[in-house]
């Protein structure tokens, strides 16, 4: 075990559950089974939509991040998530496909991993996904890139095609869509 440290997740989903519940659904109820099984919330961004990534004919996503305190390694938080998304319905047959749920390990703490068979820290694409950096700013925005150095907010800053996103729901509770 770790020392006690911040993981990061994003959530998405663009494929009803297998009850049929909303994509909104599935990624509310997978912050409460992530709470379960990795530890308490210390921030919860907005609930964002946005065009897939790369473009395609796939239904919108719904994304947010979480912010968690755990003392687990990256290693079994990586096969947590995996064990949520396959109790979800997702099944993975090729890459950037529709999903029922999608949990990404964005960071934990400053740690940095390039391990071949274990979880890359941070995300290897991070910095790319405007979906992925705008609720990570909302929860993060005192984490810092542990190679680059770099905020959420500098990175969504220096992207040069941010996709667009939508703010759904805010944790407020309001319903306003809003164009970000």
């Amino acid at each position: 075990m770790l020392q006690e440290m911040h993981a990061f997740v994003a959530l998405g989903a663009n494929l009803p559950g297998p009850a049929g519940q909303t994509p909104l659904a599935t990624c509310k109820a997978a912050v409460d089974t992530l709470v379960a099984r990795i530890g308490p919330v210390v921030a919860l961004s907005s609930w964002y939509e946005s065009a897939p990534v790369p473009p395609s004919d796939q239904p919108r996503f719904v994304n947010g991040v979480v912010r968690l305190k755990t003392e687990l390694a990256p290693r079994i938080i990586l096969e947590t998530l995996h064990d949520i998304e396959r109790a979800a319905g997702r099944t993975r047959r090729q890459r950037w496909e529709a999903r029922v749920l999608d949990l990404d390990l964005l960071a934990v703490g400053d740690l940095v991993l390039e391990a071949p068979d274990g979880p890359v820290l941070p995300h290897p694409r991070i910095a790319e996904r405007s979906f992925v950096l705008r609720p990570l700013a909302e929860v993060g925005a005192d984490w810092r890139h542990p190679i680059t150095g770099h905020t959420p907010a500098e990175m969504l800053d220096a992207l040069t095609e941010p996709s667009e996103t939508t703010i759904l729901h805010e944790i407020s509770g309001k319903n306003a869509i809003r164009r970000g």
